[in-house]
């Protein structure tokens, strides 16, 4: 693949880097709406933002999750709602205070956010894989730059796959 010339000072024009960023950001959010084809009418893109919170946290309060979403708790409840009456999310009673509710991903909850990661990751990895290596390199410093600004945690390391008929390392114990 050829190298791509950069117009001299673009680097330092929040403007040029604006819409580059933008850009970028539709592509993605066109990779991140076919992962979603997989699960259906079942996730809207936003419900699915809150189940990649639930899975990256755990156990939330409502208000916590609405704060890590930007969203107001009524907006936040809302999605709740419908993610519980999906069968993604459950609420219960927090063991150190009673007085709190927390929420959770249910095993399935769990395993769409799997799948559609993975769909999403392996979409990503074929785009990544026609870039030269000095450019997955330079992409790479660019948006952890631009991911540590915007404070979002970096993504788990993809998971490790088995052979299949190996059992897990943990022996298949439950995940907590």
């Amino acid at each position: 693949m050829p190298e791509r010339e950069i117009p001299a000072g673009t680097g330092d024009d929040v403007d040029a880097v604006t819409r580059a960023v933008l850009t970028a950001s539709r592509l993605l959010v066109a990779v991140s709406a076919r992962s979603l084809g997989a699960v259906g009418d079942r996730v809207t893109l936003p419900q699915f933002r809150m189940l990649t919170v639930l899975s990256t946290h755990g156990d939330t309060k409502l208000v916590a999750l609405a704060g890590l979403l930007h969203v107001a708790p009524s907006t936040a409840m809302r999605m709740v709602d419908r993610l519980i009456a999906a069968g993604l999310a459950v609420r219960h009673t927090n063991r150190a205070n009673r007085r709190e509710t927390l929420l959770r991903l249910t095993d399935e909850g769990r395993r769409t956010v799997e799948d559609v990661t993975a769909r999403r990751r392996a979409e990503i990895a074929a785009i990544v894989e026609r870039l030269t290596p000095g450019e997955r390199v330079a992409l790479v410093e660019a948006l952890t730059a631009f991911n540590e600004a915007g404070g979002e945690p970096p993504a788990p390391d993809a998971p490790q796959l088995r052979p299949p008929g190996l059992p897990a390392e943990d022996g298949g114990a439950p995940r907590k």
